[in-house]
């Protein structure tokens, strides 16, 4: 402390004032990075939100007293705090979003709620379901569905609801995979919707995905992949991962067919139906003779003549129709035209007595049983015209490139951008500061003291350093106080005077550093005795 008042009394006003603002400002920085350090990571506590839900997240935090901050349009929270208050506030039904579901039918009471209210609020409650589940995803933001369904309308026939769905994307642009699923999803949840039926709009305007038949098969493409991962899977399953190469052509139908046939057999009878008919007739004949007497009333008629007559008739129809078959075929776009497969496989390597390498394809025994199973797995039509092509070749070895990947201790640490901007602009200036300001002040401060000649005019304003003449009768005494106190320094170095003054000037010129190393401990040797 005594040195550094000394060093500080030595300076004059306008490098005190420097000295002091320096110092100040180093600690001020230390501060700042020891407060930046200490203070709890931000991390995204919601994000995307509209401006009514964000209100409300912000205010739910404020009663709380919990530390925010807002950034355009996201809410940050300290991270040991976001998975809290996210469980928190959705208990609390926070954020709304504008999504409520089935809990608007919760609202609805009895008494003077009609059905168009109740069916309205029940598509209403329908499409916020959806648009929480397809928010759900971690590649959308927003979503928005809109359902049209007219099943309340008795006097339309045959129509079909439909849906549009309004989403935009987190970060990267939504696939045409992940169209189709919204597309499926949607397409489940509501009775007699199609997925040919929705629409998938992203925040640019533009339908994400072809509107594909659902019960459409598979394109070209991904049957390739198909049969390629099926019989990648076998063939390496014997000759080992890297070892072989597999590529599938499918060749699919692209147009729609439909065929009717109807045949008629005219040697093939079938009855249809029998009708039976049955008649029968009955006649009676009575003959007479006509006398006087048959003709008076107590009269005996005379001698008469009966006979009986009886005639049945049966008749049989019988219906045939003719043998008739009627076939219908209905082709849709994606069956297997032509298929084609070709599999390389590698073979072995021998090392031969002088040590030269040789490559040794694989046998035409286990070639050809390779063969029939790559032709089991890919459903091998001859009559198709399918191709089947395995051969065993020289396959090079390709070392990977890079640098072997490993765990890193970044992802534990929750720093964001600005607050390493923010240490590293802090750290930059503490260091500018000490290196050139305080450090060239403070060495100036020390400057070692300069001895003057006798003949030497002291300067007209205090210097801070010495002025003086050393003057010594006994150059013997000095001597022997030189050696003491500097061990290794000469009693005169190069000096040919008789002189005792010139000859300590003469070694004062050439052993400056010495000369105030002893005088430095000569001033302290006097202030411990003081």
């Amino acid at each position: 402390m005594q040195q550094i008042g000394t060093v500080w009394a030595s300076l004059d006003r306008r490098k005190q004032i420097i000295v002091a603002g320096a110092v100040a400002l180093v600690f001020l920085g230390i501060l700042a990075m020891s407060r930046i350090a200490t203070a709890p990571a931000m991390t995204l506590l919601y994000a995307g939100l509209e401006s009514g839900a964000a209100g409300d997240i912000v205010r739910s935090l404020e009663q709380r007293g919990v530390a925010y901050e807002i950034r355009g349009g996201s809410i940050y929270v300290a991270g040991s705090q976001r998975d809290e208050l996210r469980m928190t506030l959705a208990s609390e039904g926070l954020p709304a979003n504008g999504n409520r579901g089935y809990e608007l039918l919760d609202t609805l009471s009895g008494f003077g709620t009609t059905s168009q209210m109740f069916d309205a609020a029940y598509w209403r409650a329908k499409e916020g379901e959806l648009a929480r589940t397809v928010v759900g995803s971690p590649h959308i933001s927003q979503a928005r569905v809109h359902i049209a369904n007219s099943s309340s309308n008795p006097f339309q026939r045959s129509a079909e609801p439909t849906a549009s769905v309004s989403v935009v994307p987190s970060g990267a642009q939504i696939t045409g995979d992940q169209a189709k699923a919204i597309r499926f999803l949607v397409a489940s949840a509501v009775s007699g919707l199609t997925p040919e039926n929705v629409a998938v709009i992203d925040s640019n305007g533009a339908v994400m995905g072809a509107q594909e038949n659902a019960v459409a098969a598979d394109t070209a493409d991904d049957k390739a992949r198909q049969l390629r991962e099926r019989v990648l899977r076998l063939v390496e399953a014997r000759v080992g991962a890297g070892n072989a190469v597999v590529e599938v052509s499918v060749d699919t139908v692209t147009e729609t067919e439909s065929i009717r046939e109807r045949r008629f057999d005219p040697n093939g009878r079938v009855a249809i139906s029998t009708d039976v008919e049955e008649r029968s007739d009955s006649a009676r004949n009575q003959s007479a003779d006509v006398t006087v007497a048959s003709n008076l009333p107590d009269g005996d008629g005379g001698g008469s003549d009966e006979s009986n007559s009886t005639a049945t008739q049966t008749r049989e129809r019988v219906n045939y129709e003719v043998s008739e078959t009627e076939l219908e075929v209905h082709r849709a776009p994606g069956a297997i035209k032509r298929l084609t497969v070709a599999v390389l496989v590698n073979g072995a390597r021998t090392i031969g007595e002088d040590g030269t390498e040789t490559f040794v394809p694989m046998a035409q025994t286990e070639l050809d049983a390779l063969e029939e199973l790559v032709a089991s797995a890919v459903g091998y039509d001859s009559d198709r015209g399918d191709v089947i092509t395995l051969k065993s070749l020289d396959l090079p070895v390709v070392e990977p490139q890079g640098t072997l990947v490993s765990a890193s201790i970044w992802p534990d640490i929750h720093l964001d951008a600005m607050s390493l901007i923010q240490m590293v602009v802090l750290a930059a200036v503490s260091i500018v500061l000490g290196l050139f300001v305080v450090r060239p002040i403070m060495a100036s401060a020390v400057t070692p003291p300069t001895l003057l000649p006798a003949t030497a005019q002291p300067p007209e304003e205090p210097a801070p350093y010495l002025v003086g003449e050393v003057a010594i009768d006994d150059s013997a005494e000095f001597t022997a106080l030189a050696e003491k106190m500097q061990p290794g320094v000469p009693a005169i170095a190069g000096s040919t005077s008789e002189d005792a003054v010139d000859r300590l000037r003469n070694m004062i010129g050439d052993k400056q550093e010495e000369t105030v190393e002893i005088l430095r401990s000569w001033l302290e040797e006097s202030e411990e005795k003081v």
